[in-house]
């Protein structure tokens, strides 16, 4: 892949104006792409400088790395984030079984899911050894970066 064009930005500009959300990051291959609304809150530790929504910072990045897994809010156990904003999907195409359900163990390097970002299928993993308890995401719907997609009680 030879990475965005400038209509790819566009594109995904005009998608994060219909949006409600205020802040897309993206990784593909070497390049690293963060938009921000003007206003929003920056990221806790941002990769590349701040720049406003209209102003991409496009940015040569080391491949993805699995989402680390964030202690849930009551309950016990891990929520699995996601690690980017596209839509997210249980199994690899429609009809196939699905990465993981409750009650599955999974380890760190286990694909949970996909998250399609322009036509691009990026496998999430678990980051987090354990058995699942919870499929939060619903398949085939938009999540936002940091959004929980299941929860892993750690073994």
């Amino acid at each position: 892949m030879s990475g965005l064009t400038r209509d790819d930005i566009n594109h995904i500009l005009n998608l994060i104006d219909g949006s409600d959300f205020n802040e897309l990051k993206l990784e593909m291959g070497d390049v690293k792409l963060e938009l921000r609304r003007r206003g929003a809150g920056a990221a806790s530790a941002p990769a590349a400088p701040e720049a406003p929504a209209a102003n991409p910072v496009a940015a040569a990045a080391s491949a993805p790395q699995p989402a680390a897994a964030a202690p849930a809010p009551a309950g016990g156990g891990s929520d699995v984030p996601a690690p980017l904003l596209g839509t997210f999907y249980h199994a690899p195409k429609p009809g196939d079984p699905v990465f993981v359900q409750v009650g599955d163990t999974v380890t760190e390097d286990t694909v949970i899911g996909i998250i399609e970002v322009m036509k691009l299928m990026n496998q999430v993993k678990a980051g987090v050894a354990g058995t699942v308890t919870e499929i939060v995401a619903p398949n085939g719907e938009l999540v936002e970066h940091g959004q929980t997609l299941i929860r892993v009680q750690p073994a």
